[in-house]
């Protein structure tokens, strides 16, 4: 650009200096520009150093480090706590490279879409069998488990050494003594919940049976799901010393599970708050945590609404139709 005004200074035409000195003849003609550095301005809502290290402290802790954001953010609100946004911990996580999953994971494919519907703990039960492994290789007890699926509160478990129609009743027959008689009890199609030990006892009783699809595991997804939960929690041994273990170990279990563990299905509730009737005062609590937490920092909340994921839905689903116009059934 230098030989270009050179040129162009001596009565070089415009066009002939360009050519020389192999520039379009445009650029070369207009006036540079001088860059003004303008100061950046930092956000409001941007948390500081100290803040960030507070909640980089408080997931690590000891009480946190084997829970993910979105349980240590459950359990601080109902404690009238509130660190940050569940995203806001993601983030801070993501900037120390610790987002992982804490949990050790399986591949399932996508789950069906869940058939009958519960509006209120003491509809519709699932119930399942899985296998605890034993004390030697190709031993394993048998854990009878029985879930409420709107409130996902674990009404009814038991560990046997083998499975059995005859234990299978015996254990509806005393979760029914305790929480009451269902509307509908859902299960898979293994030999116990098909059994006419089974179905004689939910026929005397008046209550609807409800069986899986065959070859359709997901249409028993309350189960499956809570399974799942149970063999892949950090506690879950490789294998039990013997009948007694495991059935102090489920018994320790579903009491934390019912009592301790916020489900995002449920508004991040536990399910004992949900099936006792507890959840709506507990919003309130929370609504006033946030609220308070809001009035302290505007600037760092985009709405005046609590988060969605606080909500307790209305109805709980398996298999739901695909027509919301439909009326919808409590059997399938």
């Amino acid at each position: 650009m230098t030989t270009y005004r050179d040129l162009t200074g001596h009565g070089i035409p415009t066009r002939t200096a360009a050519a020389l000195v192999g520039l379009p003849r445009a650029p070369a003609t207009r006036t540079p520009r001088t860059r003004i550095a303008r100061p950046v301005s930092v956000p409001a809502n941007r948390l500081d150093v100290l803040e960030r290290a507070r909640i980089l402290a408080v997931v690590n802790s000891a009480r946190f480090v084997e829970l993910p954001p979105i349980q240590i953010y459950a359990q601080l609100l109902d404690e009238g706590v509130y660190l940050a946004s569940i995203s806001t911990i993601y983030r801070v996580l993501a900037e120390n490279q610790q987002v992982k999953e804490r949990r050790r994971l399986d591949r399932h494919p996508a789950r069906a879409i869940p058939e009958l519907v519960a509006t209120a703990p003491g509809q519709v039960y699932t119930w399942d069998i899985t296998k605890l492994p034993g004390p030697i290789k190709g031993k394993y007890f048998d854990a009878y488990v029985m879930i409420d699926i709107y409130s996902r509160y674990i009404v009814g478990v038991k560990v046997h050494p083998a499975e059995s129609a005859v234990l299978a009743a015996e254990m509806m027959m005393e979760t029914f003594s305790i929480h009451g008689t269902p509307q509908v009890v859902h299960a898979d199609r293994g030999t116990s919940m098909t059994s006419k030990t089974v179905a004689t006892l939910l026929s005397d009783l008046e209550v609807t049976k409800s069986h899986s699809r065959p070859r359709v595991s997901n249409d028993n997804p309350y189960s499956e799901a809570w399974f799942k939960t149970l063999k892949f929690a950090p506690v879950f041994p490789e294998r039990f010393g013997s009948l007694g273990d495991a059935r102090r170990f489920m018994d320790t279990f579903v009491e934390g599970y019912n009592h301790s563990h916020r489900h995002t299905g449920i508004g991040l509730n536990t399910p004992a708050d949900v099936h006792y009737g507890l959840a709506a005062g507990k919003a309130a609590e929370r609504a006033a945590t946030l609220a308070a937490a809001r009035a302290r920092n505007p600037e760092r909340f985009s709405t005046s609404c609590d988060p969605q994921i606080l909500a307790t839905p209305d109805a709980a689903w398996i298999n739901k139709p695909a027509a919301q116009e439909e009326e919808p059934k409590l059997a399938a």
